[in-house]
């Protein structure tokens, strides 16, 4: 059976559906916007379910997939959300310690995209630990709306420190090599730059197309970077040039990558915003970053 041809949509959908994703706007606001740009035949229903990801058709890998141990763990977070559940990923071959990996979510808690993410990462050679942010919730809830909105109720500083509890844990995994380094998406990205603030140990920070530290903060960070930008993502891309100044002046090590054509979320396979060679171009610089740095 064929697929159907996905529709060519005018960059402002793009822009409407981040705005949505980001809180600047509502759904009653996101619908009646994006009305205007119903494309092909396309209705408005079927326009706004092609934007919604798709968790089912993208899934990446089995719970139960060979190559790879899953575990769901719980640990203590006491200056954050208290227990924080989390997806522990190891390889299933290996030997000697390995170099260790957080894998940040963005602002929906701990969905099957970022959890295939954090799978990968375990296939290409590290323990990976991706917490959910929604654990004082019960847990990342099926649904990325009510994510975003559970995730809003809770404390931006208090999440950090949950992930900090996370790093803790993965710095002292018996499995491990004693060195972590983070990879955050999105709002991950804001915790992964701001973990390289207040973690003078952390080994290495790959943060993809988020918010950037406080400028005075800059001085802190004596992890390595590897950023990742969107060309077409106008609003995160804005912070880029004050950060890169402070980066530069403080003299610290950094490397930072933008992606022409792409949009913010371009490595999310789940939705239409995902950019196949730039994701994949994305990834192997990280693994290969991360090795050099963690492993």
């Amino acid at each position: 059976m064929e697929k159907t041809p996905k529709p060519k949509l005018p960059q402002e959908v793009y822009d409407l559906y981040d705005y949505y994703v980001h809180g600047q706007l509502n759904r009653r606001q996101f619908m009646d916007k994006l009305s205007r740009y119903t494309v092909g035949g396309l209705s408005i229903a079927a326009l706004s379910s092609y934007l919604m990801p798709d968790y089912i058709g993208t899934k990446r890998f089995q719970e139960d997939d060979p190559r790879i141990e899953s575990q769901r763990i719980t640990y203590t977070s006491p200056d954050g959300g208290g227990e924080i559940q989390a997806l522990l990923v190891l390889p299933k071959e290996r030997s000697g310690p390995l170099p260790t990996l957080l894998v940040v979510h963005e602002n929906r808690g701990l969905n099957p995209y970022i959890e295939d993410t954090a799978k990968q990462a375990a296939l290409d050679g590290f323990i990976a630990l991706a917490p959910d942010m929604l654990s004082p919730f019960g847990g990342y809830p099926g649904n990325d709306d009510e994510g975003r909105r559970l995730q809003a109720q809770r404390n931006r500083d208090e999440m950090l420190s949950d992930f900090i509890a996370g790093h803790q844990l993965l710095a002292d995994h018996e499995a491990g090599n004693g060195k972590v380094g983070v990879i955050g998406f999105c709002f991950g990205a804001w915790i992964a730059n701001n973990m390289a603030v207040k973690l003078p140990n952390l080994a290495a920070a790959v943060p993809f197309y988020g918010g950037q530290p406080e400028e005075q903060d800059v001085a802190a960070i004596q992890a390595p970077l590897q950023l990742h930008y969107a060309e077409l993502d106008t609003r995160v891309n804005a912070g880029w040039p004050a950060y890169e100044t402070a980066l530069k002046r403080e003299s610290k090590t950094y490397e930072v990558h933008f992606y022409p054509e792409a949009n913010h979320g371009f490595h999310n396979h789940s939705t239409p915003r995902y950019d196949e060679p730039s994701a994949k171009l994305a990834w192997e610089r990280s693994v290969a970053f991360l090795k050099k740095h963690v492993g």
